[in-house]
């Protein structure tokens, strides 16, 4: 389902190479507006009558040309695998709950929390794996994030970390949406 987030400000075209107007800056803004919105119940009616403990939920929350705007939910166990999102920028904002996100530095996979109320943005070539916090207690409340993508998903690689402490991709896949089960 798709639902109408309202007007998405204008920015003026760069005259650089990258492959979208809007800015990791931008898209940190716009989750974090739509988290807002989420929280104060201008998305209520696209949220599931009871929030699933095995299968991840997803709903696209805004689409145009410029940008994408999803809320996800995180299941125990369930990471996304290692990837990246192939030519877009990427942010989002934990609504609730936390999440561990293992992030690929050129040597090894560093972990970072984020909890509700945290934000991250993800640049061309960010390669990382994100996942519910397992140290979140069985039975809390759901894990939610918003997350955009600028332009929006067309393709994300998945990749594998080699015994030589490099990373090589496994496949590529074709996709408009994020983070898939």
């Amino acid at each position: 389902m798709t639902t109408t987030l309202g007007p998405i400000p204008k920015f003026d075209r760069p005259t650089s190479t990258l492959p979208t107007r809007l800015r990791p800056a931008d898209l940190l803004r716009l989750t974090d507006q739509t988290a807002a919105d989420v929280l104060d119940g201008h998305y209520d009616h696209v949220l599931p009558d009871r929030w699933d403990e095995v299968s991840r939920w997803s709903t696209r929350l805004h689409a145009d040309d410029d940008l994408d705007l999803w809320l996800i939910s995180w299941t125990p166990n369930v990471s996304t695998e290692l990837h990246d999102h192939a030519g877009s920028f990427g942010a989002l904002t934990v609504l609730s709950g936390s999440l561990t996100e293992y992030r690929w530095t050129g040597r090894d996979l560093r972990a970072r929390t984020l909890d509700a109320g945290d934000q991250a943005s993800f640049p061309l070539g960010w390669v990382h794996d994100v996942m519910r916090n397992p140290a979140t207690p069985s039975g809390a409340e759901p894990t939610l994030s918003v997350h955009a993508y600028s332009p929006p998903l067309t393709a994300m690689s998945y990749y594998e970390v080699t015994p030589a402490q490099s990373i090589r991709r496994v496949r590529t896949e074709l996709t408009d949406v994020p983070e898939k089960d």
